[in-house]
């Protein structure tokens, strides 16, 4: 992957010169906007996404026929800032330009979803059954499955496209690590240990400096509350690529192991790069945020905002945990119930359901959503199992 990186930086050098010898080459910016997007997704640098952002758009102002590329490239980089209103404009635009294009279709459906437009993203997403295996939509079909609580079909679904990549002349080395790297997370957020274990191995053979995948092995680490392994993959992480939810991890661990010191400085390097992020707050620090009380009506005022636009069910979730911990519970209870429309089987949202029914005095209801979250995956966050094995035992007694 070393050589991989250094070859994309000798081809960005080289496409930066041609873009200065010939400015009207469209070609020429929409090869260096997508060079720049492969490398913003392997080293998390938002100056490459806003760099591949500007030379798609600049593609598309000298030519937008027979110029898709540019107008792929510009809608994933609207999709990593988060933007995801414009990255839809322009994933319909591709759609409307060639219905036929699988790619396209894909993208589109991905923008759907991530916006909370579901009527819509299932009829795009109907439209490509026929390429399960395509590595442009197998990964959606497969987050749609999971988002329905079907998360053994979107093992299968990743499984197939990941034998059919592995043995496909050509597949980059880092898609094969990134096939890796979901299914690792979707083993761990069912509580499979042992499979994220092996997945990640296997992701880390191929890109031993993936940032994603070694960030992954931290919540794996805390998942199992071996902390100084998590602080150790987390810190190895943090050297490629400072992501928001790696130093939320290690600043955990930090703090479990008694050295409230270091677990500050993490923090507060969180909120550095959170605050320097372009688009809404990252959800991981919201989330981390609500979960240690920190500036609760900030992150409430923030998400109240993004809902407006973007209602998929973790923004609904994000919402009703604000609004619980606002102590807003009858109005977190009715948010919830966004949360959980679609029948995700996600221990997180089963947690913070039950929670807000506790909050609420129903007992019945608060046992059956902290029993389904410990069933679904004992390990879904280092604290909160326990918080949550606590109230059902109170309720019991």
């Amino acid at each position: 992957m070393a050589a991989e990186a250094r070859i994309r930086d000798q081809d960005i050098d080289f496409f930066l010169a041609r873009v200065q010898r010939d400015p009207l080459s469209a070609a020429d910016y929409a090869r260096l906007a997508g060079l720049y997007l492969q490398r913003a997704r392997q080293t998390a640098d938002n100056g490459d996404l806003i760099r591949a952002e500007e030379n798609a758009r600049h593609s598309l102002r000298l030519r937008t026929g027979r110029n898709a590329a540019s107008f792929g490239v510009l809608a994933s980089s609207l999709l990593s800032q988060h933007r995801f209103d414009e990255a839809m404009l322009v994933a319909q635009h591709l759609v409307d330009a060639d219905s036929t294009s699988v790619p396209a279709r894909g993208l589109l459906a991905e923008t759907q979803y991530e916006v909370g437009r579901y009527p819509e993203a299932s009829r795009t997403l109907g439209t490509l059954a026929m390429y399960r295996t395509d590595p442009s939509v197998a990964p959606r079909l497969a987050r749609w499955a999971e988002l329905h609580g079907r998360p053994e079909e979107a093992l299968r679904l990743l499984r197939n496209a990941l034998d059919d990549a592995t043995h496909r002349h050509g597949t980059p080395k880092e898609q094969l690590a990134w096939y890796h790297l979901r299914l690792g997370d979707l083993a761990l957020r069912n509580g499979h240990l042992s499979e994220a274990t092996a997945e990640l191995r296997g992701g880390l053979e191929i890109s031993p400096q993936d940032y994603r995948l070694l960030g992954l092995e931290a919540r794996l680490e805390a998942a199992r509350h071996r902390w100084r392994e998590a602080i150790g993959f987390g810190e190895q992480s943090i050297r490629y690529a400072l992501d928001p939810a790696t130093l939320g991890v290690v600043s955990e661990a930090y703090a479990a192991i008694g050295d409230s010191g270091k677990a500050a400085d993490y923090y507060r390097t969180m909120e550095t790069v959170v605050l320097h992020q372009p688009g809404p707050f990252h959800r991981a620090w919201s989330l981390f945020l609500l979960d240690h009380d920190g500036d609760v009506p900030r992150v409430l005022a923030n998400v109240e905002e993004e809902i407006r636009s973007r209602r998929d069910i973790y923004g609904y979730d994000l919402l009703a945990w604000a609004l619980h911990q606002s102590g807003r519970d009858s109005e977190a209870k009715e948010a919830m119930g966004g949360a959980l429309s679609l029948g995700t089987r996600d221990a997180m949202l089963y947690y913070h359901a039950g929670m807000i029914a506790h909050g609420l005095g129903d007992t019945g209801s608060a046992r059956r959503y902290l029993r389904a979250a410990l069933e679904t995956n004992r390990y879904w966050h280092p604290v909160q199992p326990d918080r949550a094995r606590a109230v059902l035992d109170s309720l019991d007694r």
